[in-house]
């Protein structure tokens, strides 16, 4: 009768790992893998399938010689073998012995992985057919496997006391993204892949999830009246009512929208997400070099564009409202440098109207006082309904003053961004201390307002 360990003769000694392996095809079926993976970290550049089989044909060797000299306990591992371990070679072993074997019940499946693994060089073939209409240099595999899956092998590597093996989930991932590796020629990439496959190889689903696609550049707005993100009617948000005329839009175009429909296109995407370094105001154009921008495209599909083309459509299709220029594929982490840079300097052009004349003399002081000025700032009253009311300081760096007429006066600013140039101008009722209202006595408002320049390192 086979107890749980190996026999000892007098010539040969078995490690305890033979011991081992005997127990655990004793109780139960397993395939060349599954044996294999319990033992993964034990010799190196062997695939757990060649390990497992190693370990089968060990026993079927020390059976054969045990059969040899007439040992009972070789006949009774042959024929585990033959029933667990699933090996023909022990039941051709057995007819050579002239032994009679017959399976006890259905051929039977292994017992962690119900020979799941047979299964995945044909699964990966109708994987890659899955990923046939997407576009992409590198991968990561995903694995989704049932609860009673993972809690019948913590429960067989707790009954063996396995500590050199390798979970089920992480030798399906390995051996998929090997197989579809060599497939498609394409890379794993542990960080940043272009796709993300979730398989589950017992109910042979598959899931891509297309990461998203990042597109940088720098707009410039060049006329007025112009939103930089789609703005939702207020009274039907976006439903379409008979204030937006069925639109669904307070203004019937953005930047947003003008930039990013023609790179959805593209990228054959399913959404886009803009973002931007700051804002203009609706009535303000956007000039000198432009204002950096990155737009986000969710489950693209094509990932290597020709961004001169897409430039070209924009530019095209802006139709003179907007135009983009040096369009280049980044990372995430743009973004979020985008939204550090919005405290970066920024440059303005406004034009000023006073309610009465103004000297010279007057504006050459204001020119004075304004440069190398702290300005506190509390929250405009025109934005307060969706920003904190809080007090900000922000730094002036440089100010020129043109006198136009009697009574304008155009202002190019040099200044930290955040800074609200039209509260700067007005006052807003006290809440912009100082202004060039109040250095200069006499009520001032803003009449035209333009971005020059928004200066930032690296976006």
């Amino acid at each position: 009768m086979v107890r749980g360990y190996l026999p000892v003769s007098s010539r040969t000694k078995y490690m305890d790992l033979f011991a081992i392996v005997l127990k655990m095809l004793r109780k139960y079926a397993l395939c060349d893998t599954c044996l294999g993976r319990q033992f993964a970290l034990l010799g190196h550049g062997v695939d757990n399938d060649e390990r497992g089989r190693m370990l089968k044909l060990g026993l079927l060797l020390h059976a054969s010689e045990l059969c040899y000299h007439k040992k009972h306990e070789g006949f009774e591992i042959l024929k585990i073998l033959a029933q667990n371990a699933l090996l023909k070679e022990a039941e051709m072993t057995l007819d050579y012995f002239g032994k009679h074997f017959s399976k006890q019940g259905p051929q039977k499946n292994c017992f962690l992985c119900a020979d799941r693994f047979k299964l995945v060089e044909g699964f990966t073939e109708k994987l890659t057919s899955a990923l046939a209409e997407y576009e992409y240099s590198t991968f990561l595999v995903g694995i989704e496997l049932p609860v009673n899956v993972e809690e019948r092998e913590d429960e067989f590597k707790a009954e063996f006391k396995v500590v050199y093996g390798e979970s089920i989930r992480h030798e399906f991932g390995r051996l998929f993204g090997k197989f579809l590796s060599d497939a498609t020629h394409k890379t794993v990439d542990f960080k940043k892949p272009d796709l993300t496959i979730i398989l589950n190889p017992f109910e042979e689903t598959i899931r891509v999830q297309s990461n998203p696609l990042f597109i940088a550049g720098r707009y410039r707005k060049l006329v007025r009246n112009i939103p930089q993100s789609t703005w939702f009617c207020s009274n039907c948000q976006g439903k379409g009512c008979d204030k937006c005329a069925g639109t669904g839009k307070m203004y019937p175009e953005s930047v947003e929208e003008l930039i990013s429909k023609p790179i959805l296109a593209a990228a054959v995407g399913e959404k886009t997400a803009f973002h931007a370094s700051g804002r203009e105001d609706i009535d303000a154009r956007m000039l000198g070099k432009g204002r950096p921008f990155v737009v986000e495209v969710s489950k693209p599909k094509r990932r290597v564009l020709d961004l001169a083309a897409v430039e070209k459509e924009i530019n095209e299709s802006g139709k003179g409202k907007v135009s983009v220029s040096h369009l280049r594929v980044v990372t995430k982490e743009l973004v979020g440098e985008l939204k550090k840079a919005e405290g970066v300097q920024k440059e303005y052009r406004v034009l000023v109207e006073f309610e009465k004349d103004v000297d010279e003399a007057s504006l050459r002081l204001l020119e004075k006082q304004l440069t190398g000025a702290v300005i506190k700032q509390r929250t405009p009253l025109r934005v307060l309904h969706r920003r904190a009311d809080l007090t900000r300081e922000k730094y002036i760096y440089k100010v020129k003053v043109k006198k136009v007429s009697p009574n304008r006066v155009e202002l190019q600013i040099l200044c930290q961004g955040g800074l609200y140039i039209k509260e700067l101008v007005s006052g807003d009722e006290g809440r912009t201390m100082p202004s060039v209202s109040n250095m200069l006595g006499i009520k001032a408002k803003p009449l035209r307002l333009d971005v020059l320049g928004v200066i930032a390192q690296n976006v």
